[in-house]
């Protein structure tokens, strides 16, 4: 595993299984996604494909990095993609599988 990988944002473990808090709504649009949150009514949006590929996938996923890595971000964008995960984690957008039930 690089270095990189290695330094996840603080409050993030992305070895765990996460998916989309229940009670989010994503809708795709060309730029990435919006993401609305109807317990806090918070809104997020995803900047990119790739993120929204990620978030979409995370449920298929084992870990936050198997998402990451089957949507193709490489060692370089590691540290980009953990930031990005860890806002939406925070918000409550995306939670732990465990946190879910």
């Amino acid at each position: 595993m690089s270095a990189m990988i290695d330094e996840a944002p603080a409050g993030f473990d992305w070895t765990q299984p996460w998916q989309l808090h229940p009670q989010v709504s994503l809708r795709p649009e060309p730029f990435g996604a919006l993401l609305y949150h109807f317990g806090t009514r918070k809104l997020s949006f995803l900047k990119n494909r790739t993120l929204l590929q990620i978030v979409q996938t995370l449920a298929d996923h084992s870990s936050a990095e198997n998402a990451w890595r089957a949507a193709g971000v490489n060692d370089g964008q590691v540290v980009t993609y953990q930031q990005a995960l860890t806002v939406l984690a925070d918000s409550k957008m995306i939670v732990t599988r465990e946190d879910a039930s």
